[in-house]
Protein backbone atom coordinates (compact mmCIF):
# COMPACT_ATOMS: atom_id res chain seq x y z
CA UNK A 1 0.00 0.00 0.00
CA UNK A 2 1.70 3.15 -1.22
CA UNK A 3 -0.02 5.45 1.28
CA UNK A 4 -2.21 4.78 4.26
CA UNK A 5 -5.83 5.83 3.69
CA UNK A 6 -7.28 8.40 6.08
CA UNK A 7 -10.47 7.63 8.00
CA UNK A 8 -12.56 9.51 5.42
CA UNK A 9 -10.84 7.68 2.57
CA UNK A 10 -11.51 4.36 4.31
CA UNK A 11 -15.22 5.22 4.44
CA UNK A 12 -15.18 5.78 0.69
CA UNK A 13 -13.17 2.61 0.08
CA UNK A 14 -15.72 0.60 2.11
CA UNK A 15 -18.44 1.83 -0.24
CA UNK A 16 -16.37 1.11 -3.35
CA UNK A 17 -15.46 -2.37 -2.10
CA UNK A 18 -19.14 -3.10 -1.63
CA UNK A 19 -20.32 -1.57 -4.93
CA UNK A 20 -17.19 -2.59 -6.95
CA UNK A 21 -17.40 0.75 -8.85
CA UNK A 22 -19.35 3.96 -8.42
CA UNK A 23 -19.73 7.58 -9.40
CA UNK A 24 -18.99 10.40 -6.99
CA UNK A 25 -22.75 10.96 -6.63
CA UNK A 26 -23.35 7.30 -5.68
CA UNK A 27 -20.55 7.39 -3.12
CA UNK A 28 -21.81 10.71 -1.75
CA UNK A 29 -25.35 9.32 -1.34
CA UNK A 30 -24.02 6.24 0.46
CA UNK A 31 -21.89 8.41 2.76
CA UNK A 32 -24.89 10.59 3.60
CA UNK A 33 -26.94 7.50 4.49
CA UNK A 34 -24.18 6.34 6.85
CA UNK A 35 -23.92 9.68 8.65
CA UNK A 36 -26.28 11.74 10.79
CA UNK A 37 -25.86 14.70 8.47
CA UNK A 38 -25.56 15.16 4.74
CA UNK A 39 -22.06 15.07 3.26
CA UNK A 40 -21.31 17.75 0.67
CA UNK A 41 -20.91 16.54 -2.90
CA UNK A 42 -17.86 18.73 -3.50
CA UNK A 43 -16.22 17.33 -0.35
CA UNK A 44 -16.72 13.78 -1.63
CA UNK A 45 -15.45 14.78 -5.09
CA UNK A 46 -12.30 16.37 -3.66
CA UNK A 47 -11.59 13.35 -1.45
CA UNK A 48 -11.98 10.97 -4.39
CA UNK A 49 -9.68 13.15 -6.53
CA UNK A 50 -7.06 13.00 -3.77
CA UNK A 51 -7.55 9.23 -3.53
CA UNK A 52 -6.93 9.01 -7.28
CA UNK A 53 -3.69 11.00 -6.90
CA UNK A 54 -2.65 8.69 -4.04
CA UNK A 55 -3.42 5.68 -6.28
CA UNK A 56 -6.06 4.32 -3.91
CA UNK A 57 -8.67 4.39 -6.69
CA UNK A 58 -8.69 4.37 -10.47
CA UNK A 59 -10.96 6.69 -12.46
CA UNK A 60 -12.61 5.78 -15.77
CA UNK A 61 -13.08 9.03 -17.68
CA UNK A 62 -14.38 7.49 -20.92
CA UNK A 63 -17.90 8.78 -20.28
CA UNK A 64 -19.22 12.11 -19.03
CA UNK A 65 -19.74 10.68 -15.54
CA UNK A 66 -16.48 9.40 -14.12
CA UNK A 67 -16.54 5.94 -12.58
CA UNK A 68 -14.22 5.13 -9.66
CA UNK A 69 -12.95 1.69 -8.66
CA UNK A 70 -10.72 0.74 -5.74
CA UNK A 71 -7.11 0.00 -6.65
CA UNK A 72 -6.36 -1.61 -3.31
CA UNK A 73 -8.16 -4.66 -1.99
CA UNK A 74 -10.09 -4.71 1.25
CA UNK A 75 -8.10 -7.69 2.50
CA UNK A 76 -4.70 -6.12 1.75
CA UNK A 77 -5.79 -2.89 3.42
CA UNK A 78 -6.98 -4.74 6.51
CA UNK A 79 -3.74 -6.74 6.74
CA UNK A 80 -1.58 -3.62 6.40
CA UNK A 81 -3.59 -1.56 8.91
CA UNK A 82 -3.84 -4.37 11.48
CA UNK A 83 -0.10 -5.07 11.18
CA UNK A 84 0.65 -1.40 11.77
CA UNK A 85 -1.69 -1.31 14.79
CA UNK A 86 -0.11 -4.46 16.25
CA UNK A 87 3.37 -2.98 15.84
CA UNK A 88 2.64 0.54 17.08
CA UNK A 89 -0.13 0.12 19.65
CA UNK A 90 0.31 -3.43 20.97
CA UNK A 91 4.11 -3.60 20.98
CA UNK A 92 4.12 -6.32 18.30
CA UNK A 93 1.75 -8.65 20.20
CA UNK A 94 -1.19 -10.02 18.15
CA UNK A 95 -2.63 -11.69 21.26
CA UNK A 96 -2.91 -8.33 23.05
CA UNK A 97 -4.81 -6.95 20.04
CA UNK A 98 -7.20 -9.92 19.99
CA UNK A 99 -7.86 -9.76 23.73
CA UNK A 100 -8.45 -6.00 23.58
CA UNK A 101 -10.79 -6.43 20.62
CA UNK A 102 -12.79 -9.13 22.41
CA UNK A 103 -12.98 -6.99 25.58
CA UNK A 104 -13.99 -3.82 23.71
CA UNK A 105 -17.16 -5.04 21.99
CA UNK A 106 -19.66 -7.77 22.74
CA UNK A 107 -19.39 -10.67 20.32
CA UNK A 108 -22.45 -12.59 19.17
CA UNK A 109 -22.65 -16.34 19.85
CA UNK A 110 -22.07 -16.91 16.12
CA UNK A 111 -18.91 -14.78 16.19
CA UNK A 112 -17.63 -16.59 19.28
CA UNK A 113 -18.18 -19.91 17.54
CA UNK A 114 -16.26 -18.69 14.47
CA UNK A 115 -13.40 -17.54 16.71
CA UNK A 116 -13.39 -20.89 18.51
CA UNK A 117 -13.23 -22.79 15.21
CA UNK A 118 -10.43 -20.55 13.96
CA UNK A 119 -8.40 -21.14 17.12
CA UNK A 120 -8.92 -24.91 16.82
CA UNK A 121 -7.66 -24.78 13.21
CA UNK A 122 -4.59 -22.81 14.33
CA UNK A 123 -3.80 -25.40 17.01
CA UNK A 124 -3.87 -28.19 14.42
CA UNK A 125 -1.27 -26.44 12.24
Amino acid sequence: MSSKPTDSELEILQILWELKSATVREVNEALSKNKDKEVGYTTTLKLMQIMHEKELVVRDVSSRTHIYKPLISQKDTQVNLVSKIIDTVFNGSPSQLVMQALNSKKSSPKEIELIRKYLEQMQKQ
